[in-house]
């Protein structure tokens, strides 16, 4: 629960933050977070917009991802694919669990699980996170 607590105040202020991830685990091999489906993450009157849900989910594996690599080195997303099942009701809170497929040295691929308050999978998304190592100091500049 602590890292969850940590992962929220330091997305604070930032996208994640304004989308209205509610981050409930987070360890190396597992980030969980809830999203309420409200008004304005809507497409039409009622369902949630795609795009809010691959927002999730990338917000997810991005974290699975900096809590595996080396102190220093960052991340970007570099593919996402998603499949979508069902939609995400407004009024409801949408639950994402998000795990490794792999974790390599330069790319770690994570698949995200988006389900309905009721369980039902609503959508899947897997992305690959490219890994840039940290760089060692120029120490001439």
């Amino acid at each position: 629960m602590e890292l969850a607590r940590e992962m929220q105040e330091r997305v604070k202020g930032f996208f994640p933050d304004t989308l209205g991830v509610r981050f409930v685990l987070v360890e190396p091999d597992r980030v969980v977070a809830n999203l309420e489906v409200r008004a304005g993450l809507c497409t039409v009157p009622g369902v949630l917009h795609g795009g809010a849900v691959m927002a999730l989910a990338d917000t997810l594996g991005a974290i699975g991802t900096v809590l595996n690599i080396p102190e220093g080195a960052r991340t970007t997303t570099i593919e996402s694919k998603t499949n979508f099942f069902g939609p995400g009701v407004e009024g409801t809170t949408i639950t994402a669990e998000c795990r490794p497929v792999h974790r390599g040295r330069r790319t770690h691929v994570w698949q995200t699980n988006v389900t309905s308050p009721e369980g039902r999978l609503l959508a899947q998304v897997t992305q690959t996170q490219f890994v840039d190592s940290p760089r060692p100091a120029d120490g001439g500049s």
